[in-house]
């Protein structure tokens, strides 16, 4: 990974040490997340971590690499934890299994393995999977919480449902006292949103994480989105409902946040969360698929390199020069 703008400061966390920070930082939303809708979850994290980490350690065998310092960093246990909070927990084991190979190996390892890899791994092996396997990956279930001991039902979620239904021309105040909604947004999953949120403050607190990309891509969801609600509030979402449903704080603060295939100047890294904000509300909104945050993400993956060559912060007691071509 090469950062393009001073100031060059040392960084005193390792890698492996931001990794753990990550994990605990998610470790409330996957709680959350498994008392609401059963231990599918669970079973789909130790599936995908046992995938991922057999996978770094092949491909690491196979370039003659030492496997202690690389299986050790827990970067391939946050792949397999972020693609398992990506897919349905009902998701058949083989769908985590195809996953976390393109996760990895088309993702991370053809490109040199981390730090050189210019996609969010974990977003390559669920756009992958969400292409090819769209049946599997739209069989989201509803809440079905664990201390509840009747049958779990498969459902749409709000996003899902939201726009099936206004493509049947009903508004949002007739959609609102359908089931799968709850106080803001998809019922239960406020709730996951608010513990990612929480997560989100904690590497925030730790310094894992800049403030720059979760808080541009909230404001520009939320520009985008008041700016149709207020022009039509039954036929558009309001930015609340936006913020707490599908993957909007999981994409915002675990997600876009990737050091190595994120932006790295402030003002780059801020554009760059706006950018991915607007683009998953466009996609929600006009799009074949119900959310966006992974499209949305690996596009601006490739607009990373871009944005932090033309918003460089200005040397101090020099004249900003234009890029070389």
């Amino acid at each position: 990974m090469k950062t393009l703008s001073s100031p060059f400061l040392p960084v005193t966390a390792s890698v492996g040490q931001v990794m753990r920070d990550v994990l605990i930082a998610l470790a409330p939303g996957v709680v959350v997340y498994a008392l609401l809708f059963g231990p599918g979850v669970l079973i789909n994290i130790v599936l995908a971590v046992l995938t991922c980490e057999l996978i770094e350690a092949a491909v690491l065998k196979l370039r003659g690499r030492a496997l202690k310092p690389f299986l050790l960093d827990s970067s391939a246990l946050v792949t397999g934890v972020l693609l398992a909070l990506a897919v349905p927990p009902t998701a058949p084991w083989w769908i985590i299994v195809v996953g976390c190979g393109f996760a990895m190996l088309l993702g991370k390892h053809v490109y040199g393995g981390l730090g050189y890899n210019p996609f969010n791994p974990a977003m390559v092996g669920f756009v992958v999977l969400l292409i090819s396997f769209p049946v599997q990956m739209t069989a989201w279930p509803s809440m079905h919480p664990l201390w509840d001991t009747t049958d779990a039902v498969s459902g749409a979620t709000a996003l899902d449902h939201v726009k099936t239904q206004l493509s049947l021309e009903r508004t949002l105040s007739e959609i609102r006292g359908d089931t799968p909604l709850g106080l803001f947004a998809g019922r239960g999953w406020e709730w996951i949103a608010l513990a990612y949120l929480l997560g989100g403050g904690y590497m925030l607190w730790r310094r894992t994480i800049r403030w720059q990309i979760p808080v541009g891509l909230l404001l520009g969801m939320t520009v985008i989105a008041g700016a149709f609600w207020a022009y039509d509030g039954d036929r558009y979402a309001s930015p609340l409902f936006h913020w707490f449903s599908g993957a909007t704080m999981l994409g915002a603060f675990f997600i876009a946040t990737d050091p190595v295939s994120a932006a790295t100047t402030p003002r780059g890294r801020f554009v760059f969360g706006f950018g991915i904000g607007m683009l998953t509300y466009v996609i929600r909104t006009w799009g074949g698929y119900p959310d966006g945050i992974a499209f949305a993400v690996l596009l601006f993956n490739i607009c990373a390199p871009t944005l932090d060559r033309y918003l460089q912060p200005r040397i101090y007691g020099q004249r900003r020069d234009k890029p070389q071509a």
